[in-house]
């Protein structure tokens, strides 16, 4: 079985490593990157949709479906699942959408192991570290042992969200990776400024993104069915003891009642609240990053994702919880967590340049010639570009 899996996820992995590799280009190490990026953000948004379809549990076991490398080898074991309890975590489609999952997540594997070989064996050509390719890989192993544990500890909600996390966390790791293959930008050293609002907007994001991961897999999206009001008031009545004790089964408390409704009321109310806090401040972040010409596109990128991503959320709750929008909602979070991390990789590259424009620097001219100031809107330098090139 464990070799059969294996086949497929390289078949997969097939597709584009060829088409790199045919391509024929010096440039197949950054190319790599970004098509693996692509399709872990799709890995992500595959992870939500079979979360929101109930599918994580299509087939009980791991990594197979009941020992099997695919659900038509276990057919008679699925049949008989889903007659002893047609409305269970068990059907013929949720074990392929389980096992598709699967299949996908072990092809991306398969082109981070390529990666990293093509890290160390072109080190000097790319002239960065390979340890840092080397660590992704590291990353999505451990990622893949939290999938496991997602199915064999039954969806427990905690382990879901540190699965979650993980993979943005690699998204994030890629997209940095990529940004590192990328030639060298101008970025104004003016720019350093943000250097801070940037961190804080990739923290609160990721705390945003782990309270909608704990929403999701509690399954509070439709504790609150109003809205601005939560079930007709401000405050309703909350239990956060409850809600946010992270270690305890699915729909049960630590002590193993069934969960209260007070308490999925407040993993909402939290998710909710919160939501506003991360909106205005990327808004205010995406607003002062557009000023520099370098990072004006994705600044204006990170304000639509942020209308999508208001409108999608508000969706989930007015239209009842419809799978198309709450599908895009986790995508949605997954763009904004890569246009930050490329805000940030840009905006250390203003870091450095200033620090190299500064007095007494005696790395003034490697930096002038990778991080040259940009022009502002108006086509002029400004006073630090000015006073950087005399």
């Amino acid at each position: 079985m464990l070799t059969q899996l294996a086949l497929i996820g390289l078949l997969l992995a097939l597709l584009p490593l060829s088409y790199v590799l045919a391509r024929g280009s010096r440039d197949k190490y950054r190319k790599l990157v970004w098509i693996t990026a692509f399709l872990t953000l799709d890995l992500i948004m595959f992870g939500s949709f079979t979360r929101l379809t109930d599918s994580g549990l299509g087939c009980p076991d791991w990594p197979g479906c009941y020992g099997h490398s695919n659900p038509y080898a276990a057919v008679e074991h699925i049949r008989a699942a889903e007659t002893a309890l047609p409305s269970g975590p068990v059907t013929w489609a949720k074990a392929w959408i389980e096992m598709l999952h699967r299949y996908f997540a072990m092809a991306v594997g398969v082109l981070i192991i390529a990666l990293v070989v093509l890290a160390w064996s072109k080190r000097r050509e790319l002239k960065q570290s390979p340890w840092f390719a080397t660590g992704v890989l590291v990353l999505v192993c451990v990622q893949g042992a939290f999938g496991a544990f997602t199915v064999t500890l039954k969806l427990q909600p905690i382990i879901v969200v540190t699965h979650l996390l993980l993979g943005m966390a690699l998204l994030a790791a890629l997209i940095w990776l990529g940004s590192r293959s990328d030639p060298p930008r101008a970025i104004a050293p003016a720019a350093a400024a943000l250097r801070w609002p940037g961190r804080i907007a990739l923290a609160l994001l990721t705390i945003q993104i782990f309270l909608g991961g704990w929403v999701s897999t509690n399954y509070a999206v439709l504790a609150c069915t109003d809205f601005p009001l939560c079930n007709g008031q401000w405050i309703p009545e909350m239990d956060f003891r409850h809600g946010f004790t992270l270690w305890r089964q699915l729909g049960m408390t630590a002590d193993g009642d069934y969960i209260p409704h007070s308490a999925l009321v407040a993993i909402h109310w939290v998710h909710r609240g919160f939501a506003v806090v991360v909106l205005g401040y990327l808004a205010w972040f995406a607003l002062r990053t557009r000023r520099f010409a370098p990072l004006a596109r994705a600044s204006h990128w990170l304000l639509a994702v942020l209308v999508l991503q208001l409108a999608t959320g508000l969706s989930n709750i007015v239209l009842d919880w419809p799978l198309l929008p709450a599908v895009a909602h986790n995508g949605g979070a997954a763009v904004l967590l890569m246009l930050l991390v490329r805000l940030n990789y840009n905006i250390g590259l203003a870091t450095r340049a200033a620090t190299a424009a500064a007095p007494g620097s005696f790395d003034r001219a490697p930096a002038a010639a990778h991080d040259a100031p940009a022009p502002d809107a108006a086509g002029a330098n400004r006073p630090a570009d000015t006073a950087r090139a005399s």
